[in-house]
């Protein structure tokens, strides 16, 4: 893939050999930002992971400290109180069997979907949809439960789910280049810690090759971990 002119000078900025603590990449990151919008910070973790391996198939969901910098668009599958408790809470959209039939015909004006436990069954048939787009509610990440009020205000206050993809590594957007450098670099911490602490039993040796971060559309900075 051809790099552009303002990727290759943001390029030069940094040293490819170098690993920076979190606040120097932080700060370099923000100088050699150069999309014209706000853009994401994505941190991508290199794995000695075998996601065919059940115990290190890692999926999970977690708050960052200083959020997402998204605001993220809640459907709530419920009925009666939980209904109502969803509601109140804060969710953008709340129902049952006539949601499904939005999404089978094409509706997708959301990013998280919440259940309760007794709803699985009617969101079911809506797999080869949500699945591939990483939408299907889980219990791992906590879309799946009757606490709504918590679910809901934990996505809203910024929660991201993180996953192994087939290569055996993490990517995740940890805020947006706008933030504040410490607000940023506490976020970038608290998600390493969080990575860190995930090593499961079976790997052996090495379990983080490399970590780096990077804006949207910018060259990655290895981090020191």
């Amino acid at each position: 893939m051809k790099k552009g002119k303002k990727y290759i000078e943001a390029e030069k900025q940094i040293d490819s050999t170098k690993q920076y603590s979190i606040e120097e990449a932080v700060s370099i990151l923000k100088k050699v930002s150069y999309e014209k919008f706000d853009a994401s910070v994505e941190i991508a973790f290199r794995l000695n992971l075998d996601p065919r391996k059940a115990e290190q198939n890692l999926r999970g969901a977690f708050v960052l400290p200083n959020g997402s910098g998204k605001t993220k668009k809640v459907l709530v599958f419920a009925k009666g109180e939980k209904a109502k408790e969803a509601e109140d809470a804060g969710a953008d959209y709340v129902g049952e069997a006539d949601y499904v039939q939005k999404i089978s015909g094409g509706w997708l004006d959301f990013d998280t979907i919440v259940a309760t436990p007794d709803m699985m069954g009617v969101i079911g048939k809506l797999g080869r949809i949500l699945g591939p787009r990483g939408l299907m509610p889980n219990p791992k990440t906590g879309t799946v439960t009757n606490d709504l009020a918590k679910a809901i205000s934990e996505i809203k206050a910024g929660k991201v789910e993180y996953r192994v993809d087939k290569a055996g590594n993490i990517q995740l957007s940890v805020g947006k280049v706008s933030f504040d450098e410490n607000k940023l670099a506490e976020n970038v911490h608290a998600t390493v810690e969080l990575i860190q602490k995930l090593k499961p039993s079976t790997v052996k040796g090495t379990f983080i090759k490399n970590i780096t971060v990077s804006s949207t559309m910018g060259p990655g900075i290895k981090l020191q971990y």
